[in-house]
């Protein structure tokens, strides 16, 4: 298996290549140069096997024999026998037609766990193999920060520092980062926006001179990895649901654009995927962009569902090569002129045929709160702001012939304690294991949105003893 960039330029790499390396050398994105394919046949033969097993062969055709087969195999075996839940990924069934897909059984509670709990054991295998360290720099809206950490603390061959827009996660999310003790862990508070922060960490990889210096790494979904595992528990599903004698639909809460571009990829691979519905809040552009053909930055508002306070989706650039068929050099210049002016455009005929697959539909934070009541009184079920926005897309934009909608739990409830009680009048307990989280010590740092300062603070920091860190943002 060999991967491309998005932008063309880049050389093609192997799967260990494109994992360490994390962003292309051109600025793109990695992407199979082909996509493995499942029979029918095979696809039915998933079900009722083991979540690891399904992660198996669905992951085995993108490592390419980097990795052997047994050693893959206890990789992920050891990654999914942590989760609190035996089906790792369990389905509920809301109504008639409408299933939740609970994705927060793992370590810290959220969907990210589910690729990032592998990535950070891929890591270590590698490096170890190669005798590497890397340095992995991230930019969280939330989710993804505590649980790259969770994944890569303590490891002898990583260095991780995560970026956070300051005051603009949720207290659980935080504390949830910044209580990590681990001395190969640094959390950086920005003073800016999600946004800005995935500004600096791609600013970083383009400084090619930095990039070398500190050997960086990825473990947002620029890394293609992250993709890669996530597009396991749609198989899951899925197959539960009667793949692939039966299409079944999904509704992802977005704005990132990494989970349901997860999605488009299983379709790739052969399930059955009748609908993609996108759910957004007040950040809207993803849903505006299916509704005009037009992808506009506008300014970031804070909302209740702060995981997708995000104005610059980077994983749209893998739909937008597919929807440009494959020229790299034409999504370079989009991608150019889009940093450049804040908008471009497809045309009608490109539109409409992402909108064969793709619906999307924007909830503010009184819709939001309405849903997560709605659920609790209709079925018992106590929904995170994210997940409302999954259920309540569903609802709006599901097609009549569709039997079976998924909407994805993308969080615990008790990550967001402060909007689901106001909403629901039920305040969410976080489970036992997180029970003290609120007296643990704090270890941050805040810094100016500045590239500068953050690459002298993570060349200061990288390597040195554990008592470096000192302060809170």
């Amino acid at each position: 298996m060999k991967y491309v960039s998005t932008r063309g330029e880049a050389p093609e790499l192997s799967f260990d290549e494109v994992l360490l390396a994390g962003l292309a050398r051109d600025g793109g994105l990695y992407l199979p140069a082909s996509w493995p394919e499942f029979s029918a046949e095979e696809i039915r033969g998933f079900a009722g096997k083991p979540y690891a097993e399904v992660a198996f062969a669905v992951i085995k055709p993108f490592v390419g024999g980097a990795i052997s087969d047994g050693d893959l195999k206890g990789i992920l075996e050891e990654t999914y026998a942590g989760f609190d839940h035996a089906a790792v990924a369990p389905l509920k069934q809301l109504d008639e037609r409408t299933w939740l897909m609970e994705l927060f059984h793992g370590p810290t509670l959220a969907f990210k766990d589910y690729a990032l709990q592998l990535l950070g054991r891929l890591f270590d295998h590698l490096l170890a193999e190669r005798g590497e360290r890397v340095t992995i720099v991230g930019a969280t809206s939330g989710d993804t920060g505590s649980a790259a950490i969770e994944a890569c603390r303590d490891r002898a061959q990583i260095d991780v520092f995560m970026l956070h827009p300051k005051g603009r996660v949720s207290e659980v999310q935080r504390r949830q980062m910044t209580t990590v003790q681990a001395p190969n862990v640094y959390n950086i508070a920005l003073e800016g926006t999600f946004d800005d922060c995935q500004d600096q960490v791609k600013a970083m990889f383009n400084d090619l001179a930095f990039r070398d210096d500190v050997n960086l790494s990825a473990v947002n979904s620029i890394n293609w990895a992250r993709i890669m595992a996530q597009i396991v528990y749609y198989f899951v599903a899925g197959v539960a649901l009667g793949a692939p004698e039966r299409a079944v639909a999904f509704s992802v809460p977005s704005g990132n654009f990494g989970n349901i571009f997860a999605a488009y990829g299983a379709g790739r691979m052969g399930l059955p995927v009748a609908q993609l519905i996108v759910g957004s809040n007040k950040n809207d552009i993803l849903t505006r962009f299916f509704e005009s053909g037009s992808m506009k930055i506008t300014g970031v508002s804070p909302t209740i569902s702060p995981s997708m306070d995000i104005q610059v989706s980077s994983n749209f650039e893998r739909l937008l090569y597919d929807v440009l068929d494959g020229d790299g050099g034409q999504v370079r210049r989009v991608m150019q002129s889009f940093r450049q002016s804040g908008e471009f455009a497809v045309s009608p005929a490109q539109l409409q045929r992402l909108r064969r697959l793709f619906d999307a539909q924007r909830f503010d934070d009184e819709q939001t709160s309405a849903e997560i009541a709605a659920r609790l009184k209709s079925c018992g079920e106590l929904l995170d702001p994210h997940t409302a926005i999954a259920t309540a897309a569903a609802r709006a934009e599901v097609r009549p012939e569709i039997a079976a909608v998924v909407a994805l739990a993308t969080a615990h409830p008790a990550k967001f304690p402060d909007a689901v009680e106001k909403a629901s009048g039920r305040r969410p307990g976080l489970p036992p294991r997180l029970a003290d989280l609120y007296d643990r010590e704090e270890r941050c740092v805040a810094l100016p949105n500045d590239l500068v300062a953050l690459q002298d603070y993570i060349r200061s920091q990288r390597q040195d003893p554990p008592q470096r860190q000192k302060g809170a943002a």
